[in-house]
């Protein structure tokens, strides 16, 4: 069953989900917490205590309101627009991601959040 998920950072909050895979699970066993993220393009990328391998989901084609788990980083990933990869519109991660869910509503939010200095992610 997914996990409903709330993401907030400064005045924006949106809902997700996370998947039913081993990863995502990993991921909300360890809600809520509270980071400070990067931004990489229209990316929020920061590093979370879970260390799981490629899964069988992995790609680097992603769409915006993707939310994905980066393993080199152990680094959850926000997907919001375009990232320096991309050639068009559609976010390109910088390798591989475990799709863990999305974002429900508009990701394109995000974009007015950049330079935030906290990212909140709780189950709903």
């Amino acid at each position: 069953m997914p996990t409903r998920i709330k993401i907030i950072i400064s005045d924006i909050s949106l809902d997700g989900e996370l998947f039913d895979t081993p990863c995502s699970t990993a991921i909300a066993s360890i809600l809520p917490f509270e980071t400070r993220p990067d931004s990489w393009g229209d990316e929020f990328y920061f590093e979370i205590p879970v260390n799981m391998p490629l899964d069988d989901n992995a790609t680097t084609r992603v769409k915006i309101g993707t939310i994905g788990f980066w393993p080199p980083g152990n680094a959850l990933a926000i997907f919001f627009g375009p990232t320096p990869m991309s050639k068009g519109n559609d976010p390109v991660p910088a390798s591989a991601v475990n799709v863990v869910g999305y974002i429900t509503g508009d990701a394109t939010e995000l974009k007015n959040a950049k330079g935030a200095r906290l990212i909140r992610i709780e189950k709903r």
